[in-house]
């Protein structure tokens, strides 16, 4: 690179031509004395002194004016740009929420109420469902719950369960006993009607052929606690398919209780996916869902939606005293066993 000698150094050399010699290498330099005056030689000192320190500083600032410059148009040369978003403005954007969120939050909000405020209830049980291809009549029941409470992981009230089922007349007069960790962790049950004079009343495993003959799920799952949890399961693998979506309707009624309706919809069928639309009734006062029903995937586009499974909890009244007698076969108001 050729050298270029500043303007200032240029100026002394031109003044100061007889008394010094000025040799500019490197940024480096020499002074060669011409006279004995001291004096002179302390005052050229000094000033040259002066300009080398100027001549540094002014080629520094060049320097860093040059490979500011130099960086700007390599950039532009580049095509390179300003990043879209630095962190801060990150901070700032919204964040993406799936359709199905406010759903989870709600279905949690309504577990929590449900573990630490519901520690019974009675209802009007109207189920109907799907089993092998057949949608069976709706089913109604006198239902009585007493919610399983755990304190320091041991459970205080285990899950108890009445059943009477009341209609249609196959199963009319039927009733079922369940009581968490008793019995062997077998459900008591006896057929109402003709059959019920006949036959005698039975120790069942819940989850046994017997037991499960005309039922998609076991006793043990029954309840409004247990179908809060099956939904926000069902919500979280929903989540992973983007052409999922949650919509919310207000003011609904389920006979006179106001109600917030949830309906998922699912259009494309996976082997993870349980219905292609579903509808969740939650009560707004109790903040609990009171009905809920699914339907499976039309086989085409014109075709009417077929029911998978439906569970009303129909006059639903929390808190109501359940004790220990309402849990035994050998009440005198049930008919396990003969008088």
């Amino acid at each position: 690179m050729e050298e270029v000698t500043p303007a200032p150094i240029g100026l002394v050399i031109r003044v100061w031509n007889k008394l010094i010699k000025v040799s500019v290498k490197s940024g480096d330099i020499s002074i060669y004395l011409e006279t004995r005056d001291v004096s002179y030689m302390r005052i050229l000192n000094t000033e040259v002194v002066m300009i080398k320190t100027r001549y540094e500083l002014i080629t520094s600032l060049i320097l860093c004016l040059a490979c500011s410059l130099t960086g700007t148009a390599q950039g532009q040369q580049t095509g390179a740009t300003k990043p879209e978003a630095k962190i801060s403005d990150a901070r700032l954007e919204p964040t993406p929420i799936h359709s199905l969120d406010r759903a989870l939050d709600l279905a949690r909000s309504g577990l929590r109420d449900c573990r630490t405020g519901v520690e019974d209830y009675t209802a009007i049980l109207v189920k109907r469902e799907r089993i092998d291809g057949e949608l069976s009549q709706h089913e109604f029941a006198k239902l009585k719950v007493r919610n399983r409470k755990v304190k320091d992981g041991r459970i205080i009230q285990p899950l108890s369960v009445y059943l009477h089922f009341l209609k249609p007349s196959s199963v009319a007069g039927r009733e079922v006993i369940y009581v968490e960790n008793e019995n062997d962790g077998e459900m008591i049950a006896h057929e109402g009607g003709f059959k019920g004079k006949f036959l005698p009343t039975i120790s069942l495993d819940p989850a046994g052929m017997l037991a499960m003959r005309g039922q998609r799920y076991p006793i043990t799952e029954i309840g409004v606690e247990n179908l809060i949890v099956k939904l926000i399961e069902r919500g979280e693998t929903s989540k992973r398919f983007s052409d999922v979506r949650c919509d919310f309707r207000m003011n609904a009624r389920v006979k006179d209780t106001e109600c917030t309706v949830l309906e998922v919809m699912q259009p494309t069928q996976h082997p993870d996916l349980e219905f292609y639309k579903a509808q969740v009734f939650i009560d707004d006062k109790l903040n609990l869902p009171i009905r809920y029903i699914a339907y499976d995937w039309p086989e085409s586009a014109e075709a009417p939606l077929e029911v998978l499974e439906e569970y009303n909890y129909l006059n639903l009244q929390v808190n109501v005293g359940l004790t220990n007698k309402d849990f035994d076969p050998h009440n005198e108001e049930y008919n396990f066993y003969s008088k």
